[in-house]
């Protein structure tokens, strides 16, 4: 019987998983994978190849990093972890949505299945984390909405927000302010593409705001029901 993968090879197998969730035409790369985790690229190198041969990852020379079938089933199960927690931390501890992602990437190694699906089960079985990201079922079913960068959305036309990337907590914090969270409804109201500026007005406030081409990769919506 194979050991359980180390802390460092789930690490590497959800980024892998995580990479394409919401853009599969992404290819993951050593290179790619080295700058999500922080790590040198001989580093990243090193820990490919021993997920290689474990059988969780294939990678042809010269060929994208691609998980196998055990591989993504392992990655389904940490990122289940990492988003039931984020909702455990935000609904019953207090963190702010902008707060819970640094905790939960350590948790997640420590907390035993048991812990996890007590949580699941205290929260009545969430499909959503506090970002929108869906989170899979303990079998690793997971089902993400039919949804598309705002940056992408055409003007005039209304929105329903669907996730928020949670990788700058700053701009959480401002989206937070603002009422730009999951399940908002919104209006883009005008596009600037020449200057890389989308005007969109919040409809349960009126407020109207303007989000550069960064902020707006970052909001998934679907269209307005």
């Amino acid at each position: 019987m194979k050991a359980a993968p180390s802390a460092v090879a789930q690490d590497y197998l959800k980024v892998i998983w995580s990479i394409r969730e919401w853009d599969d035409r992404e290819p993951v790369t050593t290179g790619l994978l080295a700058a999500r985790l922080g790590v040198s690229a001989s580093t990243a190198s090193e820990a490919i190849k021993r997920l290689v041969e474990r059988g969780l990852v294939g990678h042809a020379p010269y060929a994208a990093i691609e998980l196998t079938e055990e591989g993504e089933r392992l990655a389904l199960a940490m990122v289940r972890r990492h988003r039931l927690l984020e909702s455990f931390l935000v609904s019953h501890l207090g963190f702010g949505w902008d707060e819970a992602h640094d905790d939960a990437e350590v948790l997640e190694h420590a907390a035993s299945d048991r812990f996890v699906d007590a949580i699941d089960s205290l929260l009545g079985h969430p499909e959503r984390d506090p970002h929108g990201d869906p989170i899979p079922t303990a079998e690793g079913v997971i089902a993400h909405p039919p949804a598309q960068p705002l940056a992408t959305t055409p003007a005039p036309t209304g929105a329903l927000v669907e996730r928020i990337s949670d990788a700058d907590p700053a701009m959480l914090r401002y989206f937070a302010s603002v009422g730009l969270v999951p399940d908002a409804v919104i209006a883009v109201v005008e596009r600037r593409d020449f200057a890389g500026v989308l005007t969109v007005r919040i409809e349960a406030t009126g407020q109207v705001i303007e989000l550069g081409d960064i902020a707006a990769e970052a909001v998934w919506v679907s269209p307005r029901p």
